[in-house]
């Protein structure tokens, strides 16, 4: 497999001399001709080097390289910086900034050569996206597995013992009209009996839906979250508002339970910790990502300070980093909370629900 390599430089003539001297060598080399099509280009092709001009107009080759080490997917990537400044202070700049090397414009040819083919050699970078991407897969077939076992258990409460409350509940009905004068006092205790077990029965399906809701495999993501929302407010007289775009693409199964249970966590904080009056939940999408936003107007905390250590920030972060997402937060005292599950979507995009 060829290496890509990603030369980025404003001046063509600069970068038809790098190009000269890297052919013949068994690279794929490709070219960008500012910043932010270095930015755009790297994310799309994932090269393996990027040999990067720092004297560029409009975003300079500092601020692309902090980019680019902000950008997870590309955060490790090899930075050689190209520069024809050679001040300690431009250095300095470029480590602060992440870059793993310089080279003093005009290149020596042979120079260029053993420094690319060195990094190149050591493939750390393949190396990490390699036991990354190892590691993503395990921890989805985790969650696959569990929610597998969710669904089980779901099945048979909703099957096995809803159907067998049902049928005890029809016998206390049969027994009710079948004993003959009956006095007031059995038959007020036969009333409860019903009541208790139609109570159990809710409960029983209630308990059956948060484990796993049938709505996730019959009407999709967005129906689910709406459903639930929904219920939620009526269960908790807080209103909750639920809006998504016209059309949200189709998701694999793990993210989409995922989502789900970010949803679920955070509504139930917000009922434990914020006291708000209102809450607001957004499904979204926004560039390559699928981002689920939950908004409250509740008392919401110092961002300088720690969240009650029972709001489960940490288990929120956990249970995305594990499908490849992240958490982001936004809180003031008394000015609410926002909350942002943001979570990678699959290439290709295909669109399957709509509003």
């Amino acid at each position: 497999m060829q290496s890509k390599i990603l030369i980025v430089d404003d001046d063509p003539h600069s970068v038809v001399t790098l190009e000269s001297i890297l052919n013949g060598q068994g690279y794929q080399i490709l070219s960008a001709e500012s910043g932010a099509s270095a930015l755009e280009k790297a994310e799309g092709i994932m090269p393996d080097l990027i040999l990067l001009d720092v004297m560029m107009p409009g975003m300079d080759g500092f601020e692309v390289c902090r980019r680019l080490r902000a950008t997870p997917k590309l955060a490790e990537a090899p930075i050689i910086l190209l520069t024809a400044l050679d001040d300690r202070a431009s250095r300095l700049r470029g480590i602060e900034a992440g870059a793993d090397d310089f080279l003093t414009k005009p290149a020596d040819r042979q120079e260029l050569r053993l420094r690319v083919k060195t990094i190149l050699r050591l493939d750390r970078y393949r190396t990490l996206l390699t036991q990354r991407e190892s590691l993503r897969q395990m921890a989805e077939r985790v969650v696959t597995a569990q929610e597998e076992e969710r669904k089980r258990l779901s099945r048979e409460l909703h099957d096995d013992l809803g159907q067998a409350l049902i049928a005890h509940s029809l016998r206390l009905r049969h027994l009710q009209m079948e004993l003959p004068m009956q006095t007031e006092a059995l038959n007020g205790e036969l009333e409860a009996l019903v009541a208790d077990t139609n109570r159990i029965i809710d409960k029983m399906r209630q308990i059956a839906q948060d484990i796993r809701p049938t709505l996730l495999d019959t009407l999709g993501l967005r129906s689910a979250l709406e459903t639930h929302t929904r219920e939620f407010g009526l269960r908790t007289n807080l209103p909750v508002v639920f809006e998504a775009d016209g059309e949200i693409p189709q998701i694999a199964d793990v993210h989409s339970i995922t989502l789900y249970r970010i949803l679920q966590e955070t509504l139930t904080n917000v009922i434990k910790h914020s006291k708000a009056s209102q809450v607001w939940v957004e499904l979204s999408v926004d560039g390559r990502n699928i981002v689920l936003t939950v908004q409250d107007n509740g008392a919401g905390f110092s961002e300088t300070g720690e969240p009650s250590k029972g709001m489960g920030i940490a288990s929120l972060r956990e249970r995305l980093a594990l499908v490849g997402g992240e958490l982001t937060i936004h809180s003031s005292a008394g000015r609410g909370t926002i909350i942002s599950a943001k979570l990678p979507l699959d290439e290709p995009r295909q669109t399957g629900e709509s509003a």
